[in-house]
């Protein structure tokens, strides 16, 4: 397993990120804008991803653009992301972007291990999760949630559903408690995609807040 580790290499705040090429090659960026957020020492490690709706998909659903569908692998990579976690003394965050960002918050209705959840303009489309939402409880404590404000303007309808389903979605965990903000970024989505995922996981190491931005 290849793996890329940023910041403090003994800190107990460990963040943990799928990412592809392009989140690579503006990560040096995303790491200097948390810094620039937060006193706390951290560890940044950033888990690549070969096959992005394989790997991150929580279960089967047909192609949405393209000819491409996705898989169910989201199990296996949760499973491979946990051993990098470290022990229960270490306090964990999941996050990323897009896809990266639904299977963050996906994985914190897997297991307690997370802390909190920093979702930069997460899929919210993706076929079923919004009633999987409504089913289930989610195990993290924090969750930020982010949406471009052009992201819902789209001739796909499926993607178009994105800004109703991310209302839904702020709204429900607040209603069950769980300290939830909704940020909305200017632009589409393939806009700032690094300076998001840093003001995602920003939000999560803060102490705790509440509301909307």
């Amino acid at each position: 397993m290849t793996v890329f580790e940023y910041g403090k290499k003994d800190a107990r705040i460990i963040l943990l990120q799928p990412v592809d090429e392009h989140d690579l090659s503006l990560i040096e960026n995303e790491l200097a804008v948390i810094r620039e957020n937060t006193d706390k020492d951290f560890r940044l490690i950033a888990f690549p991803v070969s096959d992005w709706n394989r790997d991150l998909s929580p279960w089967d659903a047909p192609p949405v653009f393209g000819n491409e569908g996705f898989g169910s692998g989201a199990g296996e990579t949760l499973s491979e992301m946990l051993s990098l976690a470290g022990g229960r003394e270490n306090t964990c965050y999941i996050g990323g972007y897009s896809l990266a960002g639904l299977f963050a918050l996906w994985a914190a209705y897997q297991t307690d291990r997370f802390a909190g959840v920093a979702a930069a303009s997460p899929s919210m489309w993706f076929p079923g999760f919004a009633d999987y939402m409504k089913t289930n409880e989610i195990k993290a404590g924090k969750v930020y949630l982010s949406l471009g404000n052009r992201e819902e303007k789209t001739r796909n309808s499926v993607m178009a559903t994105v800004g109703d389903r991310i209302r839904e979605a702020h709204a429900l965990l607040t209603g069950r408690g769980v300290d939830c903000v909704l940020e909305w970024n200017e632009g589409n989505h393939f806009r700032d995609s690094d300076i998001r995922t840093a003001k995602a996981f920003s939000w999560v190491l803060k102490e705790r807040s509440c509301g909307s931005a």
